[in-house]
């Protein structure tokens, strides 16, 4: 009772205004542990998903702290909705779009080199659609110069447009750059995080739980699994149908790559496959799920409710659906019409899509499933450790 009367002081006190920690390093940082100061006195949503258990075991949010639990949120905006100090009230607690805020400072912060993260945060869309642009033009300049633009004796076999070893030597590097990129923010990220969430080691038990949590997008159920409030303050599961279609469709897309890849080299098989071979089924439904996902996604982030998202990070996150719609729909034209005289053309605008996907993969959204993984990887292994604010909690 004591230490709930001092957190709410102190949740007053930083409503009006006042420093009752010392101040984080951004001005979105300090306003999260303002609102977070006065979540811990009222905990009225320490049931609804991962960030307010974890918030409990802190009395003060450092940076580390702040990024921590911004990437553990889902966004669903069931704390909002359920929030007796949410605006119009004057203690302003909106905590879905204070943990966006942050969250996107995660990926300018740990992204490798910085000074790209930063471009693609303020210029997402843009960035995106011209990257992807430019490149299906260099593709298309190409074929217009050996003559192969449209029809002709290449139509159904695209190595004998583009070589396979010149789309290797064309894609290879830049899916190393992202993966490198990927790996080095990850792992200072990583480094920031370990030392608030108990500095222990990851166990098998904590590994099996958060990546069942991950997978299966547990969080984005609301806290009682109706799912997110919506713009219409209503339940749904519109958002975490969405995600599904989009994620898995994209790991059957990349399945159906590597499938191919193993065909080519190890079974000297080369494409182009059609149904029902393996690749070729793997990667038609992987194209129509990414297709339907990112589509209703971007639909989604249209009609956000302005309380649940951070409203400068909207052309990032178009940026990145835009590329995954691209990417599927100019695949799914492509096997549609690869007999076709616009077959060399699709083809342009579709490696053009992939290359600049590629290319973004660790400035944009998809950093946030890495992120967000390895903040619900150490809240496994946090979780299980003594709480040392509140040890009756446990």
């Amino acid at each position: 009772m004591e230490q709930l009367e001092v957190l709410t002081r102190d949740a007053v006190a930083l409503a009006q205004g006042q420093t009752a920690t010392p101040s984080p390093g951004s001005a979105a940082q300090s306003e999260l542990a303002r609102q977070l100061q006065i979540c811990n006195a009222c905990r009225y949503c320490e049931g609804f998903c991962a960030v307010f258990p974890a918030m409990t075991r802190r009395l003060e949010f450092g940076s580390a702290d702040l990024h921590y639990l911004a990437n553990l949120c889902h966004n669903c905006g069931a704390c909002l909705h359920a929030c007796q100090y949410a605006p119009p009230h004057a203690f302003a607690v909106s905590i879905p779009k204070a943990m966006a805020e942050v969250r996107v400072q995660t990926y300018a912060d740990y992204a490798w080199p910085p000074a790209l993260g930063a471009l693609y945060q303020r210029n997402g869309l843009t960035l995106s659609l011209a990257l992807a642009g430019a490149l299906a033009l260099f593709l298309l300049l190409t074929l217009a110069f050996n003559q192969t633009l449209w029809g002709g004796p290449a139509i159904g076999n695209f190595y004998r447009l583009f070589p396979h070893n010149l789309l290797i030597a064309l894609f290879a590097p830049v899916l190393a750059w992202s993966v490198l990129a990927l790996v080095l923010g990850l792992r200072r990220f990583w480094r920031d995080l370990t030392p608030v969430t108990s500095g222990q080691p990851v166990h098998a038990q904590a590994a099996l739980e958060a990546g069942h949590d991950a997978l299966s997008l547990r969080y984005l159920g609301g806290g009682h699994g109706q799912g997110c409030n919506e713009e219409d303050d209503a339940f749904s599961t519109a958002r975490r149908r969405a995600h599904h279609l989009t994620f898995y469709g994209f790991m059957l897309c990349f399945a159906s790559t590597s499938v191919a890849t193993f065909y080519h080299y190890a079974l000297d098989r080369v494409a182009p496959y059609e149904l029902p071979s393996l690749p070729k089924l793997l990667g038609v439904a992987g194209g129509i799920g990414l297709l339907v996902g990112s589509a209703a996604l971007a639909r989604l982030a249209l009609r956000r409710n302005p309380q649940h998202a951070d409203a400068a990070q909207r052309p990032m996150d178009l940026g990145f659906i835009a590329l995954l719609f691209l990417t599927s729909l100019s695949g799914m034209a492509l096997w549609l019409a690869r007999s076709a005289p616009a077959m060399p053309v699709l083809l342009a605008l579709h490696l053009g899509a992939v290359m600049a996907l590629f290319a973004t993969l660790p400035y944009g959204k998809f950093a946030h499933g890495v992120y967000r993984s390895a903040a619900l990887l150490r809240h496994a292994v946090e979780k299980r450790q003594p709480n040392q604010v509140a040890p009756a909690a446990d």
